[in-house]
């Protein structure tokens, strides 16, 4: 498991992203691979959620990371508890057309086959996304 608190700033939110990429390919999936590209928006829209939508001032974000059992999990944990909260799996609504915001969670749909959102002590929240990885980087990463 990898795992690092990261400041609640947009400079937060990108190393968030660069560290999940190094992560993966330093447990073998490849870099633009489609299970590294996918972990790479996931994590950025999620730690970009946190920064924006779930940031306490003080307060870090939590990036964390796993192989599980034929996937990668994901989970970005922030210190916001109470509405609003991201919606659950089956309520993403796509936006319309000139909203300026809500493609977040449409995307994080759409590249994870599982995810969820976990309220969590203290005040706080998880968001965890599980990618399946491919039977070919299964194989690579299990030598």
């Amino acid at each position: 498991m990898f795992r690092q608190r990261l400041s609640s700033t947009p400079r937060g939110a990108r190393l968030a992203r660069n560290l999940t990429l190094n992560q993966l390919h330093s447990w073998g999936i490849p870099c633009g691979s489609d299970v590294s590209c996918a972990a790479g928006a996931i994590v950025a829209e999620l730690a970009a959620n946190a920064v924006t939508h779930g940031r306490v001032p003080g307060r870090d974000f939590e990036l964390r990371l796993a192989i599980v059992t034929g996937g990668v999990r994901v989970e970005v944990t922030d210190a916001r508890s109470g509405p609003p909260y991201p919606p659950a799996p089956d309520a993403v609504r796509p936006p319309r057309p000139v909203d300026e915001h809500g493609r977040g969670f449409v995307l994080v749909d759409a590249l994870a086959d599982r995810w969820e959102v976990i309220d969590r002590e203290p005040p706080g929240k998880t968001v965890r996304a599980e990618i399946q990885l491919p039977e070919w980087i299964s194989e690579l990463i299990s030598k």
